[in-house]
Formats: structure tokens, C-alpha cells, sequence
């Protein structure tokens, strides 16, 4: 039986989503152990560049469905391609990103193969020749290992930023291959009509500097400061479920258990006491820096440099003494 690692490379006008080479960076960390070849899914329309990426960056081959019918991302489409392909090839794993199109997706096939699902997983292990993924649970409280037994394919998404991509090495081969769409774009029931851009602000997913507020801000006219700051750090601004219920900032912003799981390289919260919730979705950060009147408030407890202080005296002037220093550069 094939022992194939699959690797579905999701992306956008045929432009990788970055969580696509990190899941194959994390695949290559099992296939040594496991025996099994790294496999690229590559769908989409005019999308032949990004096997060879692929193969450039570990993939042992790739296969390709192009085809317009994949051209956005449409759950009923890309599902019943990558079922197609598992009922096929009879992979022994199936890996993607914890996007939220790939958590729909390895929740749809999943469901369909009949198979286990390891959902945004923060480590992959091998453990007496059996496949073992690692998740946090309870509000990032527990670590739980998630065995298969001999359930094939097993199938785990790969939170963002927790697993290195390897660099891309121009001269590497690998075989290509093509397969056709299993789907005629009258049997799809969904369609796109066209896509809008919310903001210009740095994606809270993608960001590798978070600036979060919280209940401190005391109101929508606080996030200037913390807007300010991300703005000099290139970075993405965050906020706690307080000031998202309060009407402060939008929901997009929200950091926790209840909006979005981030891990930036710095994490700066402002005013933010640091519920069990709010943690769930930050503390996995590479540096926390926490700025909170409260000496006593609970996310000192996780971070890495504490500021006891008026957010609104401390990140005026970290701001401007960064402006300093990046303008002397």
C-alpha cells in the first residue's frame, strides 16, 4: 500500500498562501520517518509555476488539476478532487494549513473518506513507526497526542507559523503530473461573484508583530496609540474580546479562543489583563510584551517583559523612540 504524505498547496491567483510551504516543511520533518514521499496537491487555473515551486521547496513530485472550475477556492470543487485523488493514490497522510479554508476542507474530507482529523495542529512526531499529531486543547491549557490507528488517510492542518518552509532550491527535480477536474462547473452549486478588500492592514494571521489593546484603551479613540506603534513596526493591530464587544474596533481584530489563533515573532498587549480566553490565542507568541497598570494582572504571568504603567505615557514613547532608532538606520 503507497505510504504518500499528501501536501494540499492552497493558494490565491496563483500566488501560494505561505501556510502552504510551511505544511510542507512539516511534512518533510515526518517523511524521513514514516518512509513516505512528500506529494503537492497543487488545484487551481493557470497554476503550473507552483508545482515546480513545490518541487523546489521538498516535494518529492507534485500533481496538478488545472482547470477554471478551481480558479477561487469553492468547498465542493476542491473536496471532491482531493477525495478523488485519496481514493486513487491511497495516501497514508493528508496535510494543510489550518487556514479557514483548509479547516473547512480537512473537515469535508475527512468526513467523506471516512477518515481521522487532527485540526490545528501545533507539532507533528513519529512515534514506533505511527504517525502522531499534536493540538492544543482547553483553551491551549492541555497538549493532546492524537493517534490514527490504521485509519487511512490520516489527515491534520497545520496551524500558521509554528512550522519552518524550507528554502527554495531552483535546481531541484521532481515528476510532474496532471489530473482532470472531477466537477463541470454546472454541477457546482456555489459561485463566485467577486472579491473585497476590507482594509489595507496587515492580516493578523500573517503578521510577525501584533500591537493588541484591551479594556486600558478606554475607548475607540485608544487604538490611535496602538495603531501608531504597529504602524512604525510594520505590524498588524490586535484587540481583546472587551473592546471588540464594546464596539472599540471590529471583530477582524479580535485575538482568543473566540477570534483569531496568532503567532507573531513579537506581541505587544496594551491594557490587557489576560483572560484564559485572550491566551488561548497569543501565548504561543515567540515574545510577549505586556504593558498593564495592574502589577497583578495575569498576563504578566506569560510574558516575556512586563511594563506596569499607563499604556498611553509607555506607547507614545516606545513609539517614538523606535522612529528614532529606525531613522538613524
Amino acid at each position: 500500500m503507497p505510504n504518500d504524505i499528501f501536501v494540499w498547496i492552497e493558494q490565491s491567483e496563483g500566488q501560494a498562501d505561505p501556510v502552504a510551504w510551511e505544511s510542507l516543511g512539516a511534512a518533510q520533518e515526518v517523511a524521513g520517518q514514516l518512509g513516505a514521499p512528500v506529494v503537492a496537491l497543487v488545484l487551481g487555473a493557470s497554476i503550473a509555476p507552483l508545482a515546480e515551486q513545490a518541487i523546489q521547496r521538498g516535494a518529492s513530485r507534485a500533481m496538478v488539476i488545472d482547470d477554471e472550475t478551481l480558479q477561487s477556492y469553492r468547498l465542493q470543487p476542491y473536496a471532491q478532487a482531493l477525495v478523488q485523488l485519496a481514493q486513487t493514490h491511497q495516501p497514508a497522510l493528508i496535510l494543510m494549513g489550518a487556514s479557514s479554508a483548509g479547516l473547512e476542507l480537512s473537515a469535508y474530507v475527512a468526513a467523506k473518506l471516512g477518515s481521522g482529523l487532527a485540526p490545528d495542529c501545533t507539532g507533528l512526531t513519529v512515534e514506533n513507526g505511527e504517525f502522531i499529531a499534536i493540538r492544543p486543547a482547553l483553551a491551549g491549557n492541555v497538549v493532546a497526542k492524537v493517534t490514527f490507528g490504521q485509519v487511512r488517510p490520516r489527515i491534520a492542518s497545520l496551524r500558521r507559523r509554528i512550522f519552518s518552509p524550507l528554502d527554495p532550491v531552483p535546481d531541484r527535480g521532481g515528476d510532474i503530473s496532471r489530473a482532470e477536474a472531477i466537477l463541470a462547473e454546472a454541477a457546482i452549486t456555489t459561485k463566485v461573484e467577486g472579491f473585497e478588500t476590507s482594509s489595507s492592514e496587515v492580516s493578523l494571521a500573517d503578521a510577525k508583530v501584533i500591537i493588541a489593546g484591551g479594556r486600558g484603551v478606554g475607548g475607540p479613540e485608544g487604538f490611535a496609540v496602538i495603531r501608531e506603534l504597529a504602524s512604525v513596526l510594520g505590524g498588524a493591530v490586535g484587540a481583546s474580546r472587551v473592546a471588540v464587544d464594546a464596539g472599540w474596533i471590529p471583530y477582524a481584530h479580535q485575538v482568543g479562543q473566540t477570534g483569531k489563533i496568532v503567532q507573531p515573532d513579537l506581541y505587544i498587549a496594551c491594557g490587557i489583563s489576560g483572560t484564559i480566553q485572550h491566551l488561548a490565542g497569543m501565548k504561543t507568541a515567540k515574545t510577549i510584551v505586556a504593558i498593564n497598570q495592574d502589577p497583578d494582572a495575569p498576563i504578566f504571568k506569560f510574558a516575556h517583559y512586563g511594563l506596569v504603567g499607563d499604556l498611553f505615557e509607555i506607547v507614545p514613547a516606545l513609539t517614538a523612540r523606535l522612529k528614532e532608532r529606525l531613522a538613524a538606520r
